[in-house]
């Protein structure tokens, strides 16, 4: 079994510390039965949200397969050097508004 990543963990440690807050206030309760009771849902509730979450490494892999990979600031399916603008004009050798001042 692979280990969780960061956004994993991050995600089910987030989900239990919100959902048993959530509980017990909702609850009201001062039994320590149904404390171990709410517990132990959010802590299930957590490692669900945490197995579920998915990864990076796996949306790439799924995108790839797709064959819609997109390149930093371009769009699906174009090689870097076509997702790299075009420039039409070719630089002049003097600046902008020196030419006329000759």
């Amino acid at each position: 079994m692979p280990r969780p990543s960061p956004a994993q963990l991050a995600y089910g440690s987030v989900t239990v510390v919100c959902s048993t807050l959530a509980m017990l206030l909702l609850s009201q309760t001062r039994s320590g039965g149904w404390i171990v009771v709410i517990v132990c849902t959010a802590l299930a509730l957590g490692l669900f949200v945490a197995v579920t979450a998915p990864t990076a490494h796996a949306n790439l892999r799924r995108r790839r397969a797709a064959g819609t990979a997109r390149v930093a600031g371009g769009s699906p399916g174009l090689s870097r050097a076509e997702a790299l603008p075009r420039h039409t004009a070719a630089p002049s050798a003097t600046p902008a508004g020196m030419a006329s001042r000759r």
